[in-house]
């Protein structure tokens, strides 16, 4: 593809690739070194790309699965050489990674069960402060656009302050409608007004901005838990998807999250942030792993377009070629 300065866009391996820069530098390295010559493969090979794994933050649970995947295979003698493991270990991270919802598109268009009939499609983002949620909800908000839907916006982070304005930010730079009410109003009453109001302007989805909760407080997960309920009464079915927005430097607590909204607020699927600023960036296996949940997104930058769908054969070759 062709920007409009006549330089041509990277790809999406070329922008995983960035994004993942810090991971890719340690782990790979540390895998091609082990991996690369005539080095028999033994014992000590799979101990010491175990201890490489876990340098990258795929988690203790998931590095052991992946370790004895490879060690049956060994034992079999299906893996002679170092060559041979490392395309295994790549296919190995694959396979967990491609999880039920973990479509090139993101999935946000249509239901969990594939009915893009229903409409407008809910979506609510969830997520701690700090993570990048509004941030996300913009960069999607423009995706969508840009790919023809007619989309709303419900500021329903009415707790912070700034919130509010931070999301009429993004409306007007994606060119979408946002439907708000005042600072400190009741969030579930925000949500009955947009979706009403999408409705009436035949809107396709409407993206739900929650306020940045965390998962320790249960009063405020309450409260998430009643503004689903809300949103079900007006639009049957919703919320259709719950995205969960993770900071990628926070690693195995970022795990943590994962576990405590999937509990409360039926996540449906991952959006990740700051892939860039983490040497850790295999907490995207960890999760998809442990949770079987699939990663929907990946924030690559800072720009407005630079929110791609996560594909698993491309985040392992950003990884390791």
């Amino acid at each position: 593809m062709i920007s409009l300065f006549g330089k041509p866009e990277p790809t999406l391996l070329e922008r995983l690739k960035q994004s993942v820069d810090k991971t890719r530098t340690e782990l790979s390295a540390r895998v091609e070194q082990l991996l690369t010559g005539d080095r028999p493969v033994d014992p000590e090979l799979l101990k010491q790309l175990e201890s490489a794994l876990l340098n990258a933050d795929i988690g203790v649970r998931t590095t052991k699965q992946v370790i004895a995947a490879l060690r049956q295979q060994v034992n079999e003698h299906r893996i002679v050489d170092a060559a041979a493991l490392k395309q295994e270990l790549k296919r190995q991270i694959v396979k967990i990674l491609v999880v039920p919802g973990a479509n090139s598109d993101g999935g946000v268009a249509s239901t969990p069960d594939g009915n893009v009939n229903v409409r407008p499609r809910v979506l609510f983002v969830v997520g701690v402060n700090g993570t990048g949620k509004t941030t996300t909800i913009g960069k999607l908000a423009n995706r969508l656009k840009k790919e023809g839907a007619n989309v709303v916006l419900c500021a329903a982070d009415t707790f912070r302050a700034a919130a509010i304005e931070q999301l009429e930010v993004w409306a007007r730079r994606a060119r979408v409608d946002l439907i708000k009410q005042k600072s400190g109003s009741d969030p579930s009453a925000v949500i009955f007004d947009a979706l009403t109001a999408a409705q009436a302007r035949a809107a396709d989805i409407v993206i739900v901005d929650t306020a940045g909760r965390l998962h320790t407080k249960s009063n405020l997960m309450t409260e998430l838990e009643k503004m689903k309920r809300t949103a079900s009464k007006v639009v049957p079915g919703a919320p259709h998807d719950v995205l969960l927005v993770l900071d990628a430097t926070t690693g195995q607590n970022g795990l943590n999250q994962a576990r405590e909204f999937w509990s409360h607020a039926g996540v449906t699927g991952i959006v990740l942030t700051k892939l860039d600023g983490t040497a850790k960036g295999g907490i995207v296996v960890a999760i998809a792993s442990e949770l079987n949940l699939p990663i929907r997104f990946v924030g690559t930058g800072e720009q407005m377009d630079d929110l791609v769908p996560f594909d698993a054969q491309t985040y392992v070759n950003s990884l390791f070629d």
